[in-house]
């Protein structure tokens, strides 16, 4: 299964030139991430970081192609990889089908020490739901 959350490209997601500027595409994929949690996971992230957390610990996008003001895209969460404490995501943008950035991040679920904890049962269950051999595109 993949998430979709659809994301019209703002004027303040731009530089100057009307281009996305790099760091907001890092703030549409943890909206992405964060809207998967809150949506399909019933996990709404607010409520979760009161118990929990799940930081990024890495993360790699690259830029296949500029994308510009008014430009609708489609950002695409799927699962890669679940382990007992942590999971890797795809999350790839597309714009009339056309991909404009893929990115791969690792999160972590820790306890309010920060200490790697297992996911809890049925949240973990959820998220495999999501999970894929190979990443789909559409």
């Amino acid at each position: 299964m993949i998430h979709q959350v659809p994301q019209k490209v703002l004027f303040k997601h731009c530089d100057p030139a009307g281009i996305v500027f790099y760091p907001r595409y890092v703030e549409m994929i943890n909206d992405a991430v964060e809207d998967w949690f809150t949506g399909p996971l019933q996990t709404p992230w607010d409520i979760f970081h009161h118990t929990n957390g799940c930081p990024t610990v890495e993360i790699n996008v690259k830029f296949i192609a500029v994308t510009r003001h008014g430009d609708e895209l489609d950002l695409q969460v799927q699962v890669t990889k679940l382990g007992n404490t942590s999971v890797s995501l795809a999350v790839d943008a597309y714009c009339r089908n056309d991909l404009r950035f893929a990115a791969r991040l690792t999160m972590v679920c820790v306890d309010l020490d920060k200490t790697p904890v297992p996911w809890e049962a049925e949240l973990r269950a959820r998220i495999k739901k999501y999970l894929s051999k190979g990443v789909t595109r559409r």
